[in-house]
């Protein structure tokens, strides 16, 4: 009864969800070219068993790569399914693997619509990343046996309060699924309080660990930094928000009053708000050069807006130190893993409920500083980029951390090919 009140209200905001889709539409037209996706309409490859994973945006594609990569290998017979719920995401999907899977949107969850998506992909088995909790989606893959993974599962002491209200109707979902793979003993222990049967619970670390670090970055990030002066002090915010570049340029304002050749690298988080955060920058002074437009900054440039998407590692590379936006505002912080790997000190903001454990154990680490204020921030990076020695120091620690903790990938593959054992055995999982 409370699924069938859950689709009622689904069905009733479905004018709101059309009415968003056409907003975000005029933004990126990718939104209204591919609407009928979100319905479950496209034209059926003509699959039969593949391998379906759903990674809702950016992050998490980036996250799933080394996992789909290691799907594709070791079952190269199964097509590759991979759906998101963004343009973002959708963009990076077929930027890292092009025509090597079959890629769409993952439908609203109505059961008409998640109906039509699973006749038209026919799953041996779903891979959900992250946090994605679908009632109806969850109940229609049971229905029709297929087994449900969520991978690099992560669930914030927020979002687990948010789901307080509705924690009925999730244990209900959560019963559908064959393993949680939970990024550490926190998140196993939320979602065992969400309903997920503890003995489907393991903990199997964070699939970003396992990024794939390309050997030639060092040397990419090298050659940027000839472009604008390799001896030039410089920092990087990456993943800015609303509200956020604000704070960023008082800091760097700071940083110029005694480091006056310094460079800022800005990075915002959403596309659509390159143009607003270039007005912004301009509108205070500084000179300016934007990706798009320039190329890279010139000898002069005091902030450089990277106004474009999937070259965030060659500039993280080329940085002295890094903050990671998402922090100073409440949206819960992302990625520190990727300047960690590339062995640069990390600075964060007091929101990173959305990377806890991973930021905790770089702090603890000696690898990542927290700051609450632009002001502190201006002092801190300030005070990193005339400090070559503590720079080294971090960077190696940053660095440890992160190939200390690699291994998710494998963890996750072993319940994989679990399920799938029980799958391909005669008299096994039914589809």
């Amino acid at each position: 009864m409370l699924r069938l009140f859950y689709t009622l209200v689904m069905y009733f905001a479905l004018p709101i969800l059309l009415l968003r889709l056409a907003v975000r539409g005029l933004r990126f037209g990718d939104y209204h070219r591919r609407w009928h996706e979100r319905f479950g309409f496209f034209r059926a490859p003509g699959f039969r068993g593949s391998l379906w994973l759903h990674a809702v945006s950016l992050g998490e594609v980036n996250a799933a790569e080394p996992l789909i990569r290691a799907m594709m290998q070791r079952y190269p017979q199964r097509p590759m399914v991979v759906t998101t719920g963004t343009p973002t995401g959708s963009d990076r999907v077929r930027q890292l693997f092009g025509g090597e899977v079959f890629h769409v949107y993952l439908p609203f969850d109505l059961p008409l619509s998640v109906h039509r998506f699973l006749r038209r992909v026919r799953p041996c088995l779903g891979v959900i990343v992250e946090t994605e909790i679908w009632p109806n989606l969850y109940h229609a893959c049971h229905d029709r046996h297929i087994p449900l993974i969520i991978a690099n599962a992560r669930l914030s002491r927020r979002s687990l309060r948010g789901y307080v209200p509705v924690q009925v109707l999730l244990k209900s979902a959560l019963g559908c699924v064959t393993h949680v793979a939970a990024q550490s003993r926190l998140d196993a222990a939320r979602y065992r309080l969400l309903g997920a049967r503890g003995t489907h619970v393991n903990v199997v670390g964070n699939l970003k660990f396992d990024m794939p670090v390309e050997a030639e970055l060092a040397t990419k990030g090298a050659e940027l930094r000839a472009a604008w002066g390799a001896r030039r002090p410089v920092w990087i915010a990456a993943s800015t928000h609303e509200n956020e570049e604000q704070e960023v340029l008082q800091a760097h304002l700071a940083v110029l009053k005694h480091l006056p050749d310094a460079l800022l690298l800005l990075a915002p988080r959403h596309p659509e708000r390159f143009l607003s955060v270039e007005q912004m920058v301009k509108s205070q002074g500084f000179r300016f050069a934007g990706r798009k437009a320039d190329g890279l900054p010139q000898a002069s440039t005091q902030c450089f807006l990277i106004d474009a998407m999937g070259e965030l590692l060659p500039f993280y590379a080329a940085t002295d130190v890094a903050f990671v936006g998402g922090s100073l505002v409440r949206i819960g912080g992302h990625n520190v893993l990727e300047p960690a790997a590339l062995a640069k000190p990390v600075l964060v903001g007091p929101n990173t409920f959305n990377f806890e454990g991973i930021t905790e154990t770089l702090i603890k680490r000696g690898a990542a500083l927290r700051v609450h204020s632009a002001q502190e921030l201006g002092e801190k990076v300030g005070a990193l980029l005339r400090d070559d020695e503590r720079r080294r120091r971090m960077g190696e620690a940053a660095q440890h951390a992160f190939e200390h903790e690699r291994g998710a990938v494998e963890r996750v593959m072993t319940l994989v090919e679990e399920v799938l054992a029980d799958v391909d055995r005669p008299g096994g999982i039914k589809r």
